[in-house]
């Protein structure tokens, strides 16, 4: 039953049990009845006890004594979920009896109405009041006793009791079981006959709601494993194909993860990458004009480009990175400016360590130092690198000035800034915490980095990263599976686990940025 919509249908089933099981009680069965219940048939045992007392004394008005006595005691009530009115007892309507309780093997010696759930009911059980009545009849075989009850007007739930005292008929084995009691009667518009039914004491759950806890239950624990076994390999929203995926590094280690996992969800999907920078990962775009090729960029394109499309993708979060021997681990803005500038040309100077300033860049192209460079640095573009490892200049007219190198990724940034005393740079934040034994982060103004802080807008430095096409994309297409993945599936969680913020969970995911 391969494409067989399971998780549909076994929901469906889930809601439609106690949708009908709701109906069946309330709106069907429980539509109009009228129920009773023998809540004591009962005799003394031992008449003859020290403490028998008045029990001794059970006779008749004639004072003839009770042989055998009995007890017995009688709710009416209405269990269903309308009123039954004085017109809807099936006796003829020329008579006041609404239901007649046999005796079988008994004579009735008393009755009396103990228990009355409104009032207002007193008046159907006056002396006076038809319909309510004791007698003894002689059938072929034995003697019945029998009383009559009125046709009582009953709301829901209303109820009345009744206790009927009676003695063992002389045709009757005294050493057999006393036959129990007959109620007699119907309901016009009750359910199937209208019969009045005997109804029991409910002290616990109702067993049809036990039944339909452990239905409800076995669903739930059944259900992952039908979907599982039954599945596909791909799922839904799968795509087959090439897909080039080119742009920022900064974001390269979300991408591939998300990629790996796309893939085993979807085995047809063939990823290649072209992780560059940001820059170079727009122009490759662009020049290919290829809808098998996916740019990332930290940060809009700008005025270039004008036919590559972006989406937005993630809040992403980027932290200043700093060798411990600089004994340095909180800047203000404007020391940071002054480092990147070149006129810090030692740490001491602010406060840290006597140890050479070196400063660890990426190249021209790259979004992350586009990033450094809009949000801390007031858009004032680094000078050029003047040495190649940042330990010695390129030329000796140079040293003694504030040395600086470059790095075409963030992997190699990392190991410079880790391996050269006083060496500072920037990266992504989770690949920097993921250096935290050979690196220090460094706070910005007293802020670390944190999507709360950046939220606050106390943390400034962050950047937006967006997913570039070239024209629309094919809503089939790998491309625009694999973008969706990243925006509202499975991705959006690798996102976050990397300690950034999913656009979708942001107030306005299309500006994906702080409000």
């Amino acid at each position: 039953m391969d494409g067989f919509p399971w998780e549909l249908a076994l929901a469906i089933v889930g809601a439609l049990v106690p949708l009908m099981a709701f109906l069946w009680e309330f709106a069907f069965v429980g539509r109009k009845r009228l129920g009773y219940r023998v809540q004591m048939d009962t005799t003394p045992t031992d008449v003859s006890a020290l403490y028998a007392g008045a029990w001794r004394r059970l006779e008749r008005d004639d004072g003839e004594r009770l042989v055998d006595p009995s007890f017995v005691l009688l709710r009416i009530e209405n269990t269903g979920t309308t009123n039954i009115a004085e017109g809807d007892y099936g006796f003829p309507e020329d008579t006041s009896v609404g239901i007649r309780v046999r005796f079988p093997g008994r004579r009735v010696a008393g009755v009396v109405v103990t228990e009355l759930s409104d009032p207002s009911l007193a008046t159907y059980f006056d002396a006076k009041a038809p319909g309510l009545g004791m007698s003894d009849v002689e059938e072929a075989d034995r003697t019945v006793g029998l009383v009559e009850l009125p046709k009582v007007k009953l709301n829901s739930s209303a109820h009345y009791k009744v206790l009927v005292v009676l003695e063992r008929a002389g045709d009757e084995d005294g050493g057999g079981k006393i036959p129990d009691p007959e109620v007699v009667g119907t309901i016009s518009g009750g359910v199937g006959s209208g019969k009045v039914h005997e109804t029991k004491s409910q002290t616990g759950t109702p067993r049809w709601v036990v039944a339909l806890v452990c239905f409800l239950l076995m669903i739930s624990l059944v259900e992952p494993f039908i979907i599982d076994l039954t599945k596909n390999e791909a799922r839904l929203d799968c795509a087959a194909g090439n897909l080039t995926v080119t742009g920022s590094t900064a974001f390269e280690p979300v991408l591939r993860e998300a990629a790996d996992e796309y893939a085993k969800s979807c085995p047809g999907a063939n990823f290649k990458w072209e992780m560059r920078s940001s820059a170079q990962g727009l122009e490759l775009l662009n020049s290919t004009r290829s809808p098998e090729v996916l740019a990332f960029s930290d940060g809009p394109k700008g005025d270039r480009q004008p036919e590559l499309l972006p989406q937005p993708v993630a809040f992403l979060l980027f932290t200043i990175v700093i060798n411990p021997d600089a004994g340095v681990q909180d800047l203000k803005p404007e020391q940071i400016r002054d480092v990147f500038s070149g006129r810090v040309v030692n740490w001491r100077a602010v406060g840290g360590n006597d140890v050479p300033v070196r400063i660890v860049d990426r190249e021209a192209l790259s979004g992350t130092r586009a990033t450094l460079e809009e949000r801390l640095l007031g858009g004032d573009v680094e000078p050029g690198e003047n040495s190649d490892d940042c330990v010695e200049p390129r030329n000796e007219s140079l040293r003694g000035s504030v040395l600086r190198c470059r790095r075409t990724e963030t992997r190699s940034l990392l190991d410079t800034v880790a391996n050269t005393p006083g060496a500072i740079g920037y990266s992504e934040l989770r690949a920097a915490e993921n250096r935290k034994a050979e690196l220090r982060k460094v706070r910005i103004d007293g802020h670390e980095a944190s999507l709360e802080a950046a939220d606050h807008g106390a943390y400034p430095f962050w950047q937006t990263e967006y997913a570039y096409t070239f024209g629309e994309l094919a809503p089939t297409s790998l491309a625009a599976s694999f973008r969706r993945y990243l925006t509202n599936q499975v991705g959006s969680d690798i996102i976050r686990a990397y300690g950034n913020r999913p656009c979708v969970e942001l107030a306005n995911p299309v500006r994906c940025r702080p409000e």
